[in-house]
């Protein structure tokens, strides 16, 4: 007793802008490498390597879209729109390591500044703040809901904000001489990977666990079918996320004796279509037996 769900391919438009960023992303963070090892300077270098996890988030992005869009099989039967989750996993995981290497070594400049050319660092900061942009740009131009869009959206923002900090960087050296300001700035980059990849590894995390979606309160749910006509009772009720955007249900619901199962359960899938956004759905509808007393439950 279900509701199909249709889970299809991202649009060629989509994949043609996600690969936009990642040309974008992968070309500049070169770029970058070369200026940073030239410079001297590890906010740069950071940002660079802000830039190579952008790139692999986008890259992973791409290659999971493709699994996911897979038709179902006998051994994955729903699909394997699960490999974008296991993506997040995997770029949440390096996004935390890359910023604990970089932490150390701009803690370690903190206290023994080398020489930094601020002028450079101005420079590729300001043309890496322009290819973020772009990169957003291109981002935001795909209208695939997935938590690999999502997050490869977050690491390129936090990366223009790196390259933001960069410049500072740059301008303050200039300007004071001040050698320090290139550790300090390293350090706002690594907090930004460390937040971007929390939250990575959190949200995949609770869709690999099975959680509810943070956007649907299971409580409400249990109330709205409990509460629906002829529904006497629901129980072992489980709300659960797939994959990005691929909510589902199932339940155990008791009507009236002699009322119509199906008719109920139709109007139930409708229901929660409507107004939770749940199209797949598992009711077990059955009628509740003439000895139980009237229990209307809900979670």
């Amino acid at each position: 007793m279900g509701h199909e769900h249709s889970h299809g391919p991202a649009p060629d438009a989509d994949r043609r802008w996600l690969t936009v960023a990642l040309a974008l992303i992968a070309s500049f963070m070169a770029v970058e490498v070369v200026a940073g090892i030239v410079a001297s300077s590890l906010a740069l270098l950071s940002d660079a390597a802000h830039m190579l996890t952008d790139a692999g988030a986008i890259a992973l992005a791409l290659f999971a879209v493709r699994l996911a869009a897979r038709p179902p099989s006998r051994r994955y039967t729903f699909g394997l729109g699960r490999a974008e989750i296991l993506s997040a996993q995997a770029n949440g995981a390096v996004l935390l390591v890359l910023a604990g290497v970089l932490g150390v070594e701009a803690v370690r400049r903190l206290f023994d500044p080398p020489e930094v050319e601020g002028g450079l660092v101005i420079v590729v900061g300001v043309l890496g703040a322009l290819v973020n942009v772009a990169a957003a740009f291109a981002l935001s131009r795909s209208e695939r809901r997935s938590l690999n869009v999502e997050g490869a959206m977050a690491h390129v923002l936090a990366d223009l904000y790196g390259s933001l900090a960069a410049v500072a960087a740059g301008v303050v050296i200039v300007a004071t001489g001040f050698g320090q300001a290139d550790g300090i700035a390293a350090l706002l980059v690594t907090v930004l990977m460390l937040r971007s990849g929390w939250r990575l590894l959190r949200d995949s995390g609770r869709i690999l666990l099975e959680g509810s979606p943070r956007e649907i309160d299971v409580g409400e749910v249990g109330r709205t079918i409990a509460s629906a006509p002829g529904v006497v009772e629901v129980h072992d009720l489980h709300v659960w996320e797939v994959t990005s955007g691929f909510p589902a249900l199932s339940a155990h619901v008791l009507v009236g004796e002699g009322d119509d199962c199906h008719a109920r359960r139709v109007e139930l899938e409708r229901l929660l279509d409507a107004r939770f956004g749940i199209h797949h759905t598992t009711l077990q509808v059955d009628h509740r037996h003439p000895e139980r007393l009237l229990n209307i439950s809900s979670p």
